[in-house]
């Protein structure tokens, strides 16, 4: 997989890859301020035009976990959260979804945009195992608009997560 690089797309997502040595490729598409649901824009404008399933297209969610704390869900865009799987998987009695302002706050990224790389502060995160079926997948570089692809097993490796089934 090639490094693209494009000028003016260098997120702390993009620079953690590249500070890392992990191949990658940076996607850009059209952001429509308008879209309501930022996974199916990126599905929509991506998936025909690389030629990737739908599935292969990974959304990020920030949970709050039963103590209090933050963690990452990164799962398939057409697939919903299991927060009782995710929490299990990160070693938590529940998890409910984090409230919008602490995620922002958390990650240092905007909603649509908060990509599991990159963040502000290290979270506990799981990425739904069906990643690993695939050689490569897409996920927020840390900007709406802005996707990159990467090797399931680079992304788990530099996340430190956890490969588990978290979809409901």
């Amino acid at each position: 997989m090639a490094v693209d690089r494009k000028k003016g797309t260098a997120t702390p997502a993009i620079t953690a890859l590249a500070k890392a040595g992990m191949p990658h490729r940076v996607h850009s598409y059209a952001h429509d301020p308008r879209a309501e649901s930022f996974g199916a824009e990126a599905v929509a404008a991506l998936a025909a035009e690389l030629g990737v399933a739908p599935a292969q297209i990974f959304k990020t969610l920030i949970i709050e976990l039963g103590t209090g704390s933050l963690a990452v869900a990164v799962l398939p865009v057409p697939n919903t959260l299991s927060l009782k799987a995710a929490a299990a998987a990160l070693g938590a009695g529940k998890a409910a979804m984090a409230e919008k302002a602490k995620a922002e706050r958390s990650t240092g990224y905007v909603l649509g945009g908060i990509s599991p790389l990159g963040q502000r502060k290290r979270l506990p995160t799981v990425i739904d195992e069906s990643a690993l079926s695939w050689d490569r997948i897409l996920c927020s570089a840390g900007k709406r608009g802005l996707e990159i692809e990467v090797a399931p097993a680079d992304l788990i490796r530099l996340t430190d997560a956890v490969a588990a089934p978290v979809i409901a």
